[in-house]
C-alpha cells in the first residue's frame, strides 16, 4: 500500500499497556514498513543495567552504558510469538526484556534526561531512514515532530492491566490482575513527565477496538490525507 502520498514515518504514543506494540506490529505489515519499538530501547538499557548491578539513580553512569550498549533489533529468530529479536551484546535477550524486575525499573532508567538524550537521538537516526512505523512515549512530540501521519493510543486502566495478564497467561505465566493492574497505574505516574500528546495527532481510544480496526482507521486516515 505503500506510495509517494505515504508518510516516511508514523509515530505511535501512548500509555504502558495501550497496545502500542500490536498496533506498530500489524500496521507496519500491512503497510510494508519497518517496525521500531523504541520503548525496547530503554528496556534492554534497563536489562544491561541490572545485570551490571548499576545504582540506577546514576545518571552518569547510565548514560555511559546507554552510549556504548550494542543493541541490535532483528526479524524474529525464533517462532515463540515474538514480534522481533533482540540482541544486547549479540546476547538474545527478547523475553528478558519482559521479566518482572525490567518491567519494575525501566521508568526509573528512562526518566534520566542524559539517557533519553542518547536514546532520542539513536531513535530519531532510525526515524530518518524512512518507512517506519515507531511506538513509544514522545516520538511524536520530540523523536520526531516532523511525522507526518501521528497516532495516539489511548485505553483505559483495566483495559491495559487486562491485556498484560493475558499476554503473561498465554507464556504460562502467573497473573494476578489487580496487582499489575497497581503497577500499570505506577508506570503512568512515572511516566507523566516524558508523554505527551501531539496537538494533530490521531487519537484512538481502543477500549472497545481491535487491533485490526485500529489499523483501519488509521489506513482510511492516510487515505483522506491523500
Amino acid at each position: 500500500m505503500t506510495s509517494p502520498n505515504s508518510p516516511d514515518t508514523i509515530t505511535i504514543d501512548g500509555p504502558a499497556g495501550a497496545g502500542k506494540s500490536t498496533l506498530g506490529a500489524l500496521l507496519a505489515q500491512r503497510l510494508g514498513y519497518l517496525y521500531f519499538d523504541t520503548g525496547i530501547m530503554y528496556r534492554a538499557l534497563t536489562w544491561a543495567a541490572l545485570r551490571r548491578q548499576l545504582d540506577l539513580s546514576d545518571a552518569d553512569a547510565l548514560a555511559g552504558l546507554a552510549q556504548d550498549l550494542a543493541i541490535d533489533i532483528a526479524p524474529p529468530t525464533q517462532d515463540d510469538g515474538r514480534q522481533f529479536t533482540v540482541l544486547i551484546d549479540n546476547t538474545d535477550a527478547t523475553w528478558e526484556l519482559r521479566s518482572a524486575s525490567v518491567e519494575k525499573s525501566v521508568s526509573q532508567v528512562a526518566r534520566h534526561p542524559a539517557v533519553r538524550t542518547i536514546m532520542r537521538a539513536r531513535q530519531r537516526a532510525i526515524g530518518m531512514r524512512g518507512q517506519v512505523v515507531m511506538v513509544g512515549r514522545d516520538i511524536g512530540t520530540i523523536v520526531l515532530p516532523e511525522a507526518r501521519l501521528k497516532v495516539y493510543l489511548e485505553a483505559s486502566l483495566h483495559a491495559r492491566a487486562a491485556r498484560r495478564a493475558a499476554e503473561l497467561q498465554a507464556r504460562g505465566l502467573a497473573a494476578d490482575t489487580g496487582a499489575i493492574e497497581a503497577d500499570v497505574a505506577r508506570r503512568d505516574a512515572l511516566d507523566q513527565h516524558v508523554m505527551g500528546r501531539s496537538p494533530d495527532a490521531l487519537v484512538l481510544n481502543n477500549d472497545d477496538l481491535s487491533p485490526e480496526a485500529e489499523v483501519d482507521a488509521i489506513v482510511a486516515q492516510l487515505r483522506a490525507q491523500g
